[in-house]
Formats: C-alpha cells, sequence, structure tokens
C-alpha cells in the first residue's frame, strides 16, 4: 500500500523571505520528513540508481536543516507555513543541484546517512510506474520539480512558478509547460501513479550488495596491501644496492601488473554461462536465459580479444552502440552467449546484465581490426529479446535466435495475404533472410514470424523487423475501437486485421533505421465515414518505442485503397512525446481531403474518448463525437480542437 500523504500545509503565493530559526526548521523537517524526501527524490536525477537516488533523497532533506542560528521572530499565524517553505526551498535547490554536476564534481551524498553493505531501493512498480518513470528521466530536474509542485504539493501554476523561481529555477514557465507535457497530468493517472511505493523513498526493500564481488575485492585489496608493501621493500633495496654499486642512471623499474579487480576485463576464464536449459525453469526471459553457443565458445584466444576490445574500444576498427548507449567496457564478468565462425567472419555475442547491455564482435576476413556494436537491452523480454544478428550485408542477416523459440519463418508485410515461408536454425543460428532495402522504392517489407515455445505460452506467435540494429524491433497492432469499455490493448501482429494494417504501415518503417527502436505499435484509433459514400476510411498513429525511453509517433489518414494496400497519408508527426502510449491515449489529428466527386472536404479524427471535434479558422463547425468532416476550400487552413468527455480541450497532433 503506498504511504498515506500529509495533507498539504497552506503556502502563501511567494515564497518566505525570512529563515525559521534552528528549533523551528528542525520541527518542520520533522513534521513533513516524508513529503520532503518524496519532493527531493523525484527532482533528484533517475541516473544516479535506485539505491544513491534514494540515500541521496533522504541527506538532501537531512542537510537542508540551517547550521547557524536565524534572526529572532515573533511568533504569529502562519509561521508554520512560512517555515515550511523555506525547509522546502533548501531541499529543491539542493535536488535541483544535481542536475547541474559533473562527473568530475565531488560525489554526492557526502554526509550522512552513509549505507554500508547494503542496497536501498524503492519497491517495483508495474508497467504504469515504469513508463512514468522512463518518461520523467527524458526532462530535465526542473520539470520533475514543478510536476512534483503541482501533483505532491498540490500548488497551483502560479505559486509553483513562484517556489521554482525562488529555488533558482532560470525560467520556471518552461519547466512547467514541460511537466504539463508528461504523460498523465491532464487525466489524473500520473497523480495515482506517484502515490505508489516505485516512487515513495520511506519505504524501502533491502538487499545485500554483491556478496561474492564483496569478497573478492576484500582479497584483492589484502593482496594489493600485501604487494605494495614488498614492493616498496623491494624498491628500497634496490635503491639501496644501487647507492652502493652505481646503477646506471636509465635504469627503470618496470611497470606494475594489472590488478586482479580488473582481470573480467580480459580474462576469458572469467565469462559467466548460463545452463541450457535455464529458460524453461524461470520466469526471466530476457538475454540472461541464453545459453552460451556456438563452435569456438571455448576459444580462450578469440573470447579473450573480444573482451579486450570492449574494455579498450580503441582497438576497434569501428565501434558503434546505439542512441542512448553507453560504450564503457562491463562493471562485472560478462555473460557469454555466442562464439563461432558465420560467413567467414568470428563472432562472439557478450551480455552486461550489471548494465542491460549485448555486445557484438566480429573479426571479418581479411580486416586488420575487429568490430563492435554495443546495444541497449533494459528489460528485453520473450518478444525483444527473441533474436540478436550476428551478420549483416546489404541484402540479407543472419540472426541467433532465443533458446525458446520452437518455430521460425518470413513474410513479407506488404503481401499480407501470402503465407509464412518457414526456415530451419541450427543451433538457433538461422540462414541469410532478406532485409528491407535501405534505398529505392519500398516494394518489399520482410519480417521474421517466431512462435515460443508451449511451455512460455501456448500458441504464441509474434513479429520482429531488421531496423539495422543488433537486435530487431517487435511489431504490435491495436485493433480500432470496438463499442464496449475498455479500450483495447495492443496485440502481437499475426491476425488478417493486424497484417492487412501494417501492409499500409510497413513502409515508415524506414525512417526509423538507427534510432535504437525496440517495438512499433500501429494503433487504427478511429474509422470514418467519409462524405459522399466515398466509403470508409482509417486514422492510425504508428508508435516507435526506443531501448531509452522516449517514442515517436505519426499519424496516418487511410482513404480506402482497391487492390493492393496503398500507404496511407502521414497528417501529424511528433518525436519524444507518450502519444499513441498508455499514457496518452486521447488523439486528435485532422486533415484536407479531396473526395472523388470533386469537392474539397476538412476532416478530423480523435479518439475513443474525444466527445467533440471543433473545426476553425477556415470553417467553422463543431461535431458531436469522435469525428467530424465539413466543406471547405482548397488550402484553407483549418484548427481542429477535441473535447474530452469531462470538457477537457484536446489540441491536435503535429
Amino acid at each position: 500500500m503506498p504511504t498515506p500523504r500529509e495533507p498539504s500545509p497552506k503556502v502563501p503565493t511567494a515564497p518566505a523571505g525570512q529563515r525559521p530559526g534552528i528549533e523551528e526548521a528542525e520541527a518542520v523537517l520533522v513534521e513533513h520528513y516524508g513529503r520532503l524526501v518524496r519532493l527531493a527524490h523525484l527532482v533528484l536525477p533517475p541516473a544516479l540508481g535506485r539505491h544513491r537516488r534514494v540515500v541521496a533523497a533522504h541527506a538532501v532533506v537531512q542537510d537542508a536543516l540551517p547550521h547557524t542560528p536565524g534572526p529572532a521572530r515573533a511568533q504569529g499565524e502562519g509561521e508554520r507555513s512560512d517555515g515550511y517553505v523555506w525547509v522546502r526551498e533548501r531541499v529543491l535547490r539542493a535536488a535541483l543541484r544535481h542536475e547541474r554536476r559533473t562527473r568530475r564534481a565531488r560525489p554526492y551524498p557526502p554526509r550522512l546517512p552513509l549505507v554500508l553493505g547494503l542496497r536501498l531501493s524503492p519497491h517495483t512498480g508495474g508497467a504504469g510506474e515504469l513508463a512514468l518513470g522512463r518518461a520523467l528521466a527524458q526532462v530535465p530536474a526542473a520539470a520533475r520539480a514543478a510536476l512534483a509542485l503541482r501533483l505532491l504539493e498540490g500548488l497551483a501554476e502560479p505559486e509553483t512558478a513562484a517556489v521554482l523561481s525562488a529555488a533558482g529555477v532560470a525560467d520556471p514557465d518552461a519547466a512547467i509547460t514541460a511537466a504539463g507535457r508528461l504523460p498523465g497530468l491532464s487525466d489524473g493517472s500520473a497523480r495515482a501513479l506517484l502515490d505508489a511505493e516505485e516512487f515513495d523513498p520511506n519505504r524501502v526493500r533491502l538487499h545485500p550488495t554483491d556478496l561474492l564481488r564483496r569478497r573478492y575485492r576484500a582479497r584483492t585489496a589484502a593482496t594489493a596491501f600485501v604487494a605494495a608493501l614488498l614492493a616498496v621493500s623491494a624498491l628500497t633495496a634496490v635503491l639501496a644496492s644501487a647507492d652502493r654499486d652505481g646503477l646506471p642512471d636509465d635504469a627503470k623499474p618496470a611497470a606494475p601488473a594489472r590488478t586482479a579487480a580488473a582481470t573480467f576485463l580480459t580474462d576469458p576464464g572469467t565469462l559467466r554461462t548460463t545452463p541450457a536449459g535455464r529458460w524453461a525453469d524461470t520466469t526471466r526471459l530476457d538475454f540472461t536465459a541464453w545459453p552460451a553457443r556456438g563452435g569456438r565458445r571455448g576459444d580462450q584466444a578469440l573470447l579473450g580479444r573480444a573482451l579486450s576490445t570492449w574494455a579498450d574500444g580503441r582497438r576497434a576498427r569501428t565501434l558503434t552502440t546505439t542512441p542512448g548507449t553507453a560504450a564503457a567496457p562491463p562493471t562485472g564478468p560478462a555473460q557469454l552467449l555466442f562464439a563461432a565462425d558465420v560467413d567467414g567472419t568470428a563472432v562472439v555475442l557478450l551480455h552486461d546484465a550489471a548494465t542491460d547491455r549485448v555486445a557484438r564482435y566480429t573479426e571479418a576476413a581479411g580486416a586488420a581490426r575487429p568490430t563492435l556494436d554495443i546495444a541497449r537491452a533494459d528489460d528485453a523480454s520473450v518478444t525483444t529479446a527473441a533474436a540478436l544478428v550476428l551478420t549483416r550485408t546489404p541484402t540479407a542477416v543472419r540472426y541467433l535466435l532465443a533458446p525458446w523459440i520452437a518455430q521460425s519463418g518470413t513474410r513479407d508485410l506488404l503481401r499480407p495475404a501470402e503465407a509464412t515461408r518457414p526456415f530451419t536454425a541450427a543451433d538457433g543460428v538461422t540462414p541469410p533472410l532478406p532485409v528491407p532495402a535501405a534505398q529505392g522504392p519500398c516494394t518489399s517489407w520482410p519480417v521474421l514470424s517466431l512462435r515460443s515455445s508451449a511451455q512460455i505460452v501456448e500458441r504464441h506467435a509474434f513479429l520482429v523487423t531488421d531496423l539495422g540494429e543488433p537486435s530487431p524491433a517487435h511489431l504490435t497492432h491495436t485493433p480500432p475501437p470496438g463499442g464496449g469499455a475498455p479500450s483495447r490493448q495492443p496485440r502481437e501482429a499475426v491476425g488478417r486485421s493486424a497484417l492487412d494494417s501494417w501492409a499500409r504501415s510497413a513502409c515508415l518503417l524506414a525512417d526509423l533505421r538507427g534510432d535504437g527502436v525496440r517495438a512499433v505499435n500501429d494503433w487504427v484509433y478511429a474509422r470514418q465515414t467519409l462524405p459522399d459514400r466515398a466509403g470508409a476510411a482509417a486514422w492510425v498513429c504508428t508508435r516507435a518505442d526506443t531501448w531509452s525511453g522516449p517514442g515517436s509517433v505519426r499519424v496516418q489518414f487511410q482513404p480506402p485503397a482497391a487492390g493492393r494496400p496503398r500507404p496511407g497519408t502521414v497528417v501529424a508527426e511528433r518525436r519524444s512525446t507518450a502519444a499513441c502510449s498508455r499514457f496518452g491515449q486521447h488523439v486528435v489529428a485532422g486533415t484536407r481531403w479531396r473526395s472523388p466527386r470533386g469537392p474539397w472536404y476538412a476532416l478530423a479524427a480523435g479518439s475513443r474518448h474525444i466527445a467533440r471535434i471543433r473545426l476553425s479558422g477556415g470553417v467553422s463547425a463543431e461535431a458531436r463525437g469522435p469525428v467530424a468532416a465539413v466543406r471547405a476550400a482548397p488550402g484553407a487552413p483549418v484548427r481542429v480542437t477535441g473535447y474530452q468527455s469531462d470538457g477537457t480541450p484536446l489540441a491536435p497532433l503535429g
């Protein structure tokens, strides 16, 4: 259950200028400690990590107590509120300073509380909390502070702007605007999610630190200490001998050997492997469940070169990373996924579970230096951890499939009526499979059609496609709204209606190459009967989610198409948005359309919760329901506004 929050204190519209005394500040801090810690935790950078963020939130609040007595003040009504405002301002200032700290700055927190031997983390939430956390990680600290003041403190926009300005935010209005774009602010879902334990640093789970690594480090420290003593003794003896016997001036001591603590960076003997049948006995179906495969998984020289290249990227001829992926070496022993010769190229696949990254090391025949590709694998699952690219040419790609894939085939998205063409993957390695053309007209879009083992999910088939990344992107489909509630959820794009829809959206995938995309959903959010008996059109929002969190959307207007499906018209697009996701379920867009009979119309359509649409500008009309159509002059500017059932206006995408 979420921690009950005390009622928000009544605060003035502008922060109090005079600070309270030490005793009063302490009383305010103790009384409102839980609220202040939640506020600091939400503002602090998520990049700190769950443990450091929790500890830093408590440290920020505890350090808000003034260190010197404040000026004497007369006791009066409302002083407690003024004291709270002053303490809150100090907490906000300290939390916001974290955003401006550089890596060379002194690490935080330098003071108490100090936690040794334990890791603290808030309780893990569900998919909603995870999505909101990712959205918060993509906005600046000032926007998170604005959201916290609006939702946790219950302040109106003018009060929020005043508090942000007093806390040192240069542009409070921009911060409030950025917070307003976060998912769930308008419909209240973000407020409910912030009550969850995922965002409560006062109720945490305790975990031990890595016990084996801790013991290993203790031994390493002891060994290093003894070695240092021996080195000092040896150096003293050498210098004494040189002083007696006259050592040449150019004689220098040898460079110290690499410490044992860094051996996992280059020693293939430290690589971890997973038993072949582990995937069938675990609920964590990601890359940690992959066994080590390939004919060269015992080649210590090859594995050593792969590790050394990851430890020092300068060894690679080319080093590529997907957007938002660090190229740093593993933070602990890596996991071996694959090592073999594929089409004359030595390929090694490694996984760093600590940072959720996969690396592909390749030694091409005739190349003087290897290549290294590193990609994110955050929260990979049955579908997004289903395959990794082994080799790629301009026309073909070979994959290594997950051990839980029972059936595999390929199909063309642009030909939904054609059947899947099955193939056999020997030890998980596929034959060379066609890839979408990088240039030229979009006449074909090959995808992988995979089916999981019945031990995981019965009759679970899904599609993935190559977008130029080490792992393919998962394709899903959300059908048009039905007659009742609740709203429909994304599902696997394997049914005929899903394939028919993707046949008109597939070519949009070409613009997503190299963006670090993990999944793409094709949502038919509305259907509209066109004027002049021109048939029914579909309004489709295609959303691409990246491994790093942000997503981009494109809205298509798809009029009826006779014969072979044709792409629709893109009428709106937006990057770094929650639109068309679980936290952006309300959508409206408009376009101009010419009837086959000649007249031009202004059209608009919204998702299922849009109760009415207003068209203005070159036309003036209003329609009840989620769709609207009105005659308009060619080229006339038209503004579209959607209204939800509670009267909340919604601007169109684009």
